[in-house]
């Protein structure tokens, strides 16, 4: 059970639990196992474990890191038994499942409506109605669902980060945008939800920016502009945010991530030199030219496209100012 250290052995149960969860382990799972309160309390005097919580103890001391924390929070609230009834939810699910790459500095562990617990230091506890049903059953320690975690999150920041979010999401292979949408219906209140419901076509379309979604929604569709193919991926090794294939030409989005280093510029003049050698025309739009004048850069596009054999022309848009109608 114990080794000569008074660290878990090999195959005995409380290894199979310290692996588990960084190398935590409960007084609960450690009574289950075998250990008296007196062999507890001895591997505690005597500093082979470390306690975090009550009740919870590091038996691995000088094992720190967030995700020791989330699960020695987790661990605290859980109560002992099989019975599921704590999780982390928000950001904190978030961010074990890759989804964020900041550790949120609040824990966030999620309980049934029901229960009333208190929250272990540096965590929030939130009482959810639907905890059962928002569960990652196959996930430990438990969490939200994904689909459950994005949409929390989307609605924790301004639309712009909710638009990332669910694009990175959807294209990493995290959740598809027919589970989000399904969520989605269940939050009628959600601070975004009426735009997530608009872009989650475009983003399971292959857009997954928010400059890129920004782009499809207020520069091609709200003027008129011909449909364009997304994420198109050529022979060359190369991927096209959006083409059009009628009149040869291609429309880079470089939004605020992913083009910030030199190297990635000169990536994206390559790519750009090997598209015109085959023809086509490639034009890059930047996160001000779908944020902020969205109208004069479904102009320019517009006239790129005319320029190369669309026959139409771009329409005003419903906002006031839009410069498309003057």
């Amino acid at each position: 059970m114990l080794d000569e250290r008074g660290q878990p052995a090999p195959g005995s149960a409380l290894r199979v639990w310290a692996a588990a969860q960084c190398g935590l382990v409960t007084r609960s799972q450690a009574r289950d196992a075998g250990l008296t309160r007196d062999a507890i309390d001895w591997r505690v005097t005597s500093g082979r474990w470390h306690p975090l919580h009550r009740g919870v103890y590091q038996t691995t001391p000088g094992r720190t890191g967030w995700d020791v924390r989330a699960c020695a929070a987790f661990l605290a609230v859980q109560s002992p038994g099989t019975e599921v009834d704590a999780a982390l939810v928000g950001r904190s699910a978030a961010h074990v499942r890759g989804l964020v790459r900041a550790a949120p500095p609040v824990i966030e562990i999620g309980v049934p409506h029901r229960r009333r617990v208190d929250a272990p230091p540096g965590t929030r506890i939130r009482r959810m109605t639907r905890f059962h049903d928002a569960l990652d059953d196959t996930a430990y320690p438990w969490r939200t669902a994904t689909a459950v975690t994005v949409v929390d999150c989307a609605g924790q920041g301004d639309e712009d980060a909710a638009l990332a979010l669910v694009g990175r999401a959807v294209q990493s292979g995290l959740v598809s945008s027919t589970s989000l949408a399904t969520e989605l219906a269940r939050r009628r209140g959600h601070r975004h939800g009426g735009l997530l419901r608009e872009v989650l076509g475009d983003v399971g379309d292959g857009t997954h920016s928010a400059a890129e979604i920004r782009y499809v929604r207020d520069v091609e569709r709200a003027h008129g502009l011909p449909g364009g193919r997304r994420q198109v991926a050529r022979d060359r090794g190369a991927t096209h945010d959006t083409v059009y294939e009628a009149y040869a030409t291609v429309v880079e989005v470089d939004g605020r991530l992913g083009h910030e280093r030199w190297s990635e510029r000169v990536r994206d003049g390559r790519r750009d030199r090997l598209a015109a050698g085959e023809g086509e025309f490639t034009t890059r739009v930047f996160w001000p030219d779908v944020a902020l004048t969205p109208c004069r850069t479904a102009i320019e596009v517009g006239a790129v496209l005319a320029a190369r054999g669309w026959p139409g022309r771009p329409g005003p848009c419903r906002r006031a100012g839009c410069a498309v109608r003057g």
